[in-house]
């Protein structure tokens, strides 16, 4: 059961000559500035905003886009910023991935302007997304923090918590950071083990995503119950239980999230056997 999907535009840290206007995806804060449902042009974003200070991200068509983190944390006048979740429902599921691999990038430059190891002032590196220290030769890049997602399989049923930060009522796979020194599917077994108590076996990949709040890779898998009564953690699992693929309890929002393509997909291929 594996899930793959196409690239939908190029990657490149240097700049092309693609005869096309520039994309900007800046940033006011943690928000994308936009005009209407559109991105908006240089000039739009004020005098102050400069692509000397931008940091390329890729190609779409025949632009180049950039992303541009403004000095006021407000939008200029004129222009409104959203959320990032808010632009896959405004601009489309393209627009989000460039905008989340904008946010991650001006983050990760954001908080490596100096160097970690003995304080210096780092420099960006021409041609790939690195910051380098002068001093000591560090090189800085950017930072990813893998972490897997699960649906437990029990026969026609699946297993679904609710975490405890949720009031929505809303339930969906068990999700966890890789730690040090593990394997994907050690992490699975760890934190399914930590969170509902039950052991689980034939561990498949189903697909994965950039998830940029702030940095992360979601890793979704499928695996089979073995054992074990479903105990919630209590820390961060308020509740959990197996569902019938007939009796599903609210779920994340399909469009956005990995999550919801893992459970629909699952949930769809256990009904049809």
């Amino acid at each position: 059961m594996n899930e793959t999907a196409g690239e939908e535009f190029a990657v490149s840290i240097e700049p092309r000559a693609t005869g096309g206007a520039p994309l900007i995806f800046a940033f006011a804060g943690k928000d994308l500035v936009v005009t209407g449902d559109a991105l908006p042009s240089l000039a739009a974003l004020g005098a102050s905003a400069s692509l000397d200070e931008a940091i390329c991200i890729g190609e779409r068509g025949r632009s180049t886009c950039y992303a541009l983190a403004l000095r006021d944390p407000q939008a200029p006048p004129g222009l409104r910023s959203i959320g990032l979740r808010a632009v896959f429902g405004e601009l489309g599921p393209e627009a989000f991935a460039m905008a989340s691999r904008a946010a991650q990038l001006l983050t990760w430059d954001r908080e490596h302007r100096f160097c970690g190891a003995c304080g210096t002032p780092t420099e960006r590196v021409a041609g790939e997304p690195a910051r380098i220290c002068p001093a000591c030769d560090l090189h800085a890049y950017p930072r990813i923090s893998p972490a897997i997602m699960v649906l437990i399989v029990r026969g026609r049923e699946v297993l679904l918590a609710r975490n405890k930060r949720n009031t929505t009522g809303m339930f969906s796979a068990l999700a966890g950071f890789v730690e040090a020194g593990e394997t994907l599917e050690e992490t699975i077994v760890r934190e399914v083990r930590e969170e509902v108590g039950v052991s689980v076996n034939d561990i498949r990949y189903f697909g994965s995503q950039s998830w940029p709040f702030p940095h992360s890779l979601m890793i979704a898998f499928t695996a089979t119950y073995v054992s074990g009564d479903v105990t919630p953690d209590g820390i961060e699992i308020e509740e959990a239980r197996f569902f019938d693929v007939d009796a599903l309890p609210q779920l994340p929002p399909a469009g956005l999230s990995i999550a919801s393509r893992l459970i629909n997909t699952v949930t769809a291929e256990l009904r049809s056997r």
